[in-house]
C-alpha cells in the first residue's frame, strides 16, 4: 500500500524530461495518466496519480487544493481522486511539538508563565521591546510576525497595512526571510520608524519564542496556507492571532464573535479576502478585544486550554494506515 502527504502543492518537483532514462521508466510513462505535467517530469503528480491513498496537513486545504485558484494545475487529478472512493483524499491537521513550545518551561522567554499566571506575559513584552528598541506604553498593542517574508505569507499585505498600523499607534516586531524586494522594504520601513517597527531578517530560535511570549496578538495573513504551526504556537503561547481563514488557519482559529465568545471557543481573529483593507479590519477587532480585559483573557485561555500536539494526528495517520493496508488485502 502507498500513500502520499502533501505539504504544500506549490512546490510540484519538476524536473526536464531528459531525466527520465535514469528513472528507469518507459517513454510511455510520459503520458497524461503518468507522470508527464506540461511537457516535464512530475514526481508530485505521480504520487498523486498512483498512490492507493493521498493525504495533506489540514482538512480545509484538502478541500482547497481540489479547486483551481489553489490547485496549480493538479485541482482536476485531486478532484478526480476525491470523487473516485471515499476516504482517497484526507487532511489531517498538524500538530507542534508541545515539549519545545511550551510557555510554562521554555528557557528561551524572560519568564515563564502558564493560563493561570498571565500577568507574567508582560515581563516577556518589556524584554521584548527592549531587544528590538520598541518603544512600549501599556496602551500601545505590540504585534508579531514571524514567516518567510513572501507574498503566499501576506507580507507585502503587512507593509501596505504599515502606515495605518502605526496611526493606530501599534508596534510591530517581525522576524523572518524570504523575497530581497519585501526585505527591503521592511528594512526600509524599521529605517523610517526605529521605535515602532522592528524588522529581523534572517531567523533567530530564541527570538522566535521571544516574540510568541511578548507580542499582543500574532499576524499570519497567508494568501494560502496549508496548514501553519506559528498559529498553533500563538495559541499556545496566549498570543492570540490574527490570520486569513485559510487552509490550516481556518481549522485552528476560530473567530472572535458575540457567539463564539459566549460558547469559549473563540481565540482569535479572522478575515476573508487577501486585502490590507479586510486585515485591518480584523486587527482593528482585535485591538478593541484587547483593551477589555477580561474579554482578552478568555480569548488567550480558550488558546492555551487546547492539545496542540501530535496526538490527535498520530491516531488518524494510524487509523489510515490501517485502513489502507485493509482495502489493499
Amino acid at each position: 500500500a502507498t500513500i502520499t502527504t502533501i505539504h504544500n502543492l506549490a512546490f510540484q518537483g519538476l524536473f526536464p524530461m531528459a531525466r527520465l532514462h535514469a528513472l528507469d521508466l518507459p517513454v510511455a510513462a510520459m503520458a497524461i495518466d503518468g507522470v508527464e505535467f506540461h511537457g516535464k517530469i512530475s514526481f508530485l503528480k505521480a504520487g498523486l496519480q498512483h498512490s492507493d491513498r493521498l493525504t495533506t496537513v489540514s482538512p480545509t486545504y484538502a478541500r482547497e487544493i481540489c479547486e483551481p485558484a489553489h490547485g496549480f494545475g493538479l485541482d482536476g487529478l485531486l478532484r478526480h481522486r476525491r470523487d473516485r472512493r471515499s476516504g482517497d483524499l484526507v487532511g489531517i491537521l498538524n500538530g507542534i511539538d508541545t515539549r519545545e513550545w511550551d510557555p510554562a518551561t521554555d528557557r528561551s522567554i524572560a519568564a515563564r508563565y502558564s493560563a493561570r499566571s498571565l500577568a507574567l506575559k508582560q515581563l516577556n513584552r518589556a524584554a521584548l521591546g527592549e531587544r528590538l528598541g520598541l518603544a512600549l506604553q501599556a496602551e500601545t498593542p505590540l504585534l508579531g510576525m514571524i514567516s518567510r517574508i513572501t507574498s503566499q505569507k501576506g507580507a507585502d499585505l503587512v507593509i501596505e497595512a504599515a502606515p495605518e498600523l502605526l496611526a493606530r499607534g501599534a508596534r510591530l516586531a517581525v522576524l523572518g526571510s524570504g523575497d530581497a524586494g519585501l526585505e527591503a522594504r521592511w528594512r526600509a520601513l524599521a529605517g523610517k520608524h526605529p521605535d515602532r517597527i522592528a524588522a529581523q531578517i534572517g531567523f533567530d530560535e530564541a527570538l522566535a519564542h521571544l516574540i510568541e511570549a511578548g507580542a499582543d496578538m500574532f499576524l499570519m495573513p497567508s494568501r494560502f496556507e496549508p496548514c501553519g504551526l506559528n498559529q498553533m504556537y500563538s495559541l499556545a503561547y496566549g498570543t492570540p492571532p490574527v490570520v486569513r481563514a485559510t487552509g490550516g488557519l481556518a481549522d485552528t482559529v476560530v473567530d472572535c464573535t458575540p457567539r463564539t465568545l459566549a460558547d469559549g471557543s473563540a481565540n482569535g481573529f479572522s478575515f476573508g479576502p487577501p486585502t490590507a483593507e479586510a486585515m485591518l479590519a480584523a486587527i482593528d477587532r482585535a485591538i478593541e478585544a484587547w483593551r477589555d480585559h477580561d474579554t482578552w483573557r478568555r480569548l488567550q485561555r480558550s488558546g492555551m486550554a487546547h492539545d496542540w500536539g501530535w496526538g490527535a494526528a498520530a491516531r488518524q495517520y494510524v487509523d489510515l494506515y490501517r485502513s489502507c493496508l485493509r482495502g489493499r488485502r
